[in-house]
Formats: structure tokens, sequence, C-alpha cells
């Protein structure tokens, strides 16, 4: 690994510890032409997932994107930022997981809600009357309505 300070070409590694739930491992690593410390992150690189939107055009799945959408739904709300991570995670490897490489973003949707609806309701009614466009008040209430009659 090149050093970031001196651009050595090698390094030693002298801290390794799993990070993401398993899924990356974060290296400490120390050059070994100027000593200085810096770290690396690993994770296994996979085989794309394609997200076929509604129009029928294929893009690469982008969690970022997701994450966006799932942060502005709990924006306000108590839910804490590593429970947000904890679901983008839940979310990135179910898609990943899936035998499938190619998703429909209506599944991807779905995905999203199902953990949001677990993690903070309001945070999912917020996120679902984006995503599916409630076009007026009555669509909204039989959204809440599903809600309280699933619990």
């Amino acid at each position: 690994m090149k050093c970031i300070y001196c651009d050595f070409a090698e390094s030693k590694v002298v801290d390794s510890r799993p990070v993401d739930d398993g899924t990356s491992i974060r290296r400490r690593r120390e050059c070994l032409s100027c000593g200085k410390r810096f770290t690396t992150y690993e994770k296994v690189e996979s085989l794309p997932v394609f997200v076929v939107k509604k129009d029928g055009k294929r893009e690469a799945f982008d969690i970022e994107k997701i994450k966006k959408g799932v942060v502005k739904a709990c924006e306000k709300r108590e839910v804490s930022y590593d429970e947000i991570e904890t679901l983008i995670n839940e979310i990135e490897r179910t898609v990943y997981n899936s035998p499938k490489q190619e998703i429909t973003s209506h599944e991807v949707g779905e995905i999203v809600m199902e953990g949001l609806r677990k993690l903070d309701e309001v945070a999912y009614v917020r996120f679902a009357s984006v995503y599916r466009q409630f076009k007026d008040i009555n669509t909204f209430k039989e959204e809440l309505n599903k809600l309280l009659t699933e619990e």
C-alpha cells in the first residue's frame, strides 16, 4: 500500500479489525520509509446489481441514494445515526444477497419501507408519501390506516 505522506510503496499492517458488521476490515498501516501511520479499509468487491426503473432504464444500485432518502425521512426524529447505519447496511445486504442481478425500483422501495416501518413509523410515513407519491389526503389516510391495522 502506497504511503499517503511520502509515496513510498511499502507499508506494514500494525492493527486490523472488522467494521460494518464484519463486511469490511479497517487496517492501521505504518510506512516502512517515513514511519507515519495511516488507515485503509478493505471491502469485498461484489458484482454490480442493477435497478430497473419504472421507465425500463437500468442503473447500478447506489446505496448512497437510499441513505439520503432514509436520512431525510428520519430528520428531526429520535433515530440515532447508528440505527440509520444499521438499517442502511441491512438494506444493502438484502439487495446484494438476492440471487438476482437486477431488482426493480419498486422492490428496493418496499425493502426500504419495511425497514423504516420497524425503525420509526413517522419516518416510514414520510418516506412512503414521497415514494408512493400520494395524490391526495385520502391515499395518505389509507396508508395510515394500513399501518394502524397491522399493529
